[in-house]
């Protein structure tokens, strides 16, 4: 049954649409499916590996403007931003680890984060390029958002089985142990740089996929969307801290959770953009109470609950 819920929930989200559900709830779905593939990302280089990023916003930016620029420039769809975006995303990511992968702790958070501000400023001023602040819009290629909702679908079931073909390899039991402790690692002969590199870049075309996704979806996109610290990288983030670190069904219940709780609180009168001041609430009341987050502290829930329940 454990090994066969993959397929099951898959099964059952296929059959969605069948339902007759309003646009609305299918935008949100669309919404969850797209972050769980950015958290499960994420968590195959912060989750298993244990290198902190806040900087896959330059990875999610990248590959909405290969799929942008391809039908801007080149006249051809938008969805050949997939494959383009490869190329693109796994020579920056691995330039990047060539730079960043050395350092270690809050040397390693900070070079992150300085890639996406780079990569936004970047794009802001390539304008004859990328239009700068303009953005780029594109033509979208269904009214409806069915087919919109099976292809992000197949995304996140292909990044499923990567990530947990990779958490069940040796490279995964590498990856973790650098988590662990990267100078034992070392010690006993493993090439941490390698396999950090290797997590480093899956990681950033997965995330890449993600954002060529969203250019199909959304139809515009400008740098300060794409490349945003507090929208894309630090929601990405949050996905997976209040989901469950290093889990396979972390990244989707955090997405769920996060992308509901969006709604409502930017439906909620005079809060603006003081959302993002309560998402860090959030997150720190997940840090105190649950570390490995909703699926990774589960037993400690269930017994919470136990307890409350024996005392009524």
């Amino acid at each position: 049954m454990k090994r066969s819920a993959p397929l099951i929930v898959l099964a059952g989200m296929a059959a969605l649409p069948f339902l007759g559900l309003s646009s609305y709830v299918m935008h949100l779905l669309i919404l969850v499916i797209m972050w769980s593939v950015s958290g499960m990302a994420w968590n195959l280089l912060g989750g298993y590996t244990g290198q902190v990023s806040f900087g896959h916003a330059a990875f999610f930016g990248l590959g909405a403007y290969c799929a942008g620029l391809a039908s801007f420039h080149l006249n051809i769809s938008a969805w050949y931003g997939f494959p383009l975006s490869i190329p693109f995303v796994a020579a920056t990511a691995l330039v990047m680890g060539l730079i960043v992968l050395r350092l270690r702790g809050p040397y390693f958070v900070l070079a992150t984060l300085a890639l996406g501000e780079i990569m936004r400023i970047t794009a802001e001023n390539l304008t004859d390029l990328t239009q700068g602040n303009l953005g780029i819009m594109i033509q979208r290629t269904w009214v409806e958002k069915t087919g919109y909702y099976y292809v992000i679908l197949a995304v996140a079931a292909l990044t499923f089985w990567v990530v947990k073909l990779l958490a069940e390899s040796r490279w995964g039991y590498y990856f973790v142990a650098i988590r662990e402790d990267q100078d034992a690692a070392e010690s006993l002969g493993i090439n941490t740089t390698l396999y950090k590199t290797v997590a480093l870049t899956v990681s950033a075309v997965i995330t890449g996929f993600s954002g060529a996704f969203y250019m199909n979806y959304m139809g515009y996109i400008d740098p300060q969307v794409v490349f945003s610290l507090g929208d894309i990288s630090i929601l990405t983030i949050m996905v997976v801290m209040v989901g469950g670190v290093a889990t396979y069904w972390g990244p989707v219940v955090g997405a769920v959770i996060m992308v509901l709780l969006a709604e409502v609180i930017r439906s909620l009168p005079y809060v603006g953009t003081a959302y993002q001041t309560l998402f860090g609430v959030l997150l720190i009341v997940i840090i105190i109470y649950l570390p490995n987050g909703l699926v990774g502290d589960r037993q400690t829930l269930a017994r919470l609950f136990k307890k409350k329940g024996a005392a009524v």
